[in-house]
């Protein structure tokens, strides 16, 4: 595969040739980040595992190179600190049974730059090699502004390639802000109960990270768990662990939509909510 960076790699956890890999994968995650992946698509994981009519595939953007590290990870360089983040990728793609893992090898400054040409490239390849049923990314209301960058990349590459190739399913997913804030009409609520063990060993393969003082693993079961707790006040627990999500569908349906506008709507509904709400009781 003819991807722009020179730093871009296909691997498959099970040695199927490249194109194989990546042409049997029925639900796609692009994230920013190494571990984003995990953090963000449980749902497509899970529905994937253990089988052999649906692939699980990922895409990671960036190298990871400007993450935070101390303790063992405090005199590591750029380039040593990509490697490292890479390899947890890969032990992740392994636990995980990906059916493939690109990275692409962009630095995070490079998502805001004139490189999100070669980017939206390698991302209209990708997605013609894969052609997913079921496509999970950032949420557009995330509040890292990475993870903005690819989300948009990810709608406007969909846009380009038209709707030969869109999914059935599109997804923006939570992580740098929680998505329970969505009116119920706006979000995708996911049940990720099973194989919670699993997913300990996903999150927990990312050392780098939770040496170097950020306890993503502990946050990220925890965010779940709160989800499932919190999804509905009158009812006893349904699910043990929920992910929620935003449809992005509307996207491709219309589009002349603009992202902004779509995201500001699901705001702007939140603001009605709260409103009447609090005049209700006379304010």
């Amino acid at each position: 595969m003819l991807l722009n960076h020179s730093a871009s790699e296909v691997f498959a956890p099970d040695r199927t040739p490249e194109s194989q890999a990546l042409a049997r994968t029925t639900h796609l995650g692009i994230g920013a980040h190494p571990d984003d992946l995990e953090f963000m698509t449980w749902h497509g994981i899970l529905e994937c595992l253990h089988r052999r009519d649906r692939w699980f595939s990922g895409v990671t953007v960036t190298d990871g190179r400007g993450s935070s590290r101390c303790a063992v990870y405090a005199d590591f360089s750029d380039d040593q600190m990509a490697r490292v983040r890479r390899d947890e990728q890969h032990k992740a793609a392994v636990i995980g049974e990906y059916g493939a893992l690109v990275t692409l090898g962009y630095s995070s400054a490079e998502l805001r730059g004139p490189a999100r040409r070669e980017v939206g490239e390698d991302l209209d390849t990708l997605l013609r090699a894969t052609r997913p049923r079921v496509l999970y990314t950032h949420s557009l209301c995330d509040r890292h502004a990475s993870h903005v960058a690819v989300a948009t990349l990810v709608v406007a590459a969909l846009r380009r390639l038209g709707p030969e190739y869109h999914p059935r399913e599109f997804y923006g997913c939570e992580v740098w802000r929680s998505l329970d804030w969505l009116m119920p009409e706006d979000r995708v609520d996911f049940d990720v109960s099973a194989h919670e063990n699993l997913t300990a060993a996903l999150t927990g393969v990312y050392d780098s990270q939770i040496a170097g003082g950020k306890r993503y693993d502990l946050a990220t079961s925890g965010r779940r768990r709160a989800n499932a707790t919190y999804h509905d006040a009158y009812a006893p627990d349904q699910v043990t662990l929920m992910e929620h999500a935003m449809d992005l569908g509307p996207l491709l349906r219309d589009p002349s939509l603009s992202m902004v506008d779509f995201a500001l709507g699901m705001v702007d509904r939140l603001a009605v909510d709260v409103r009447q709400r609090l005049q209700d009781f006379g304010d």
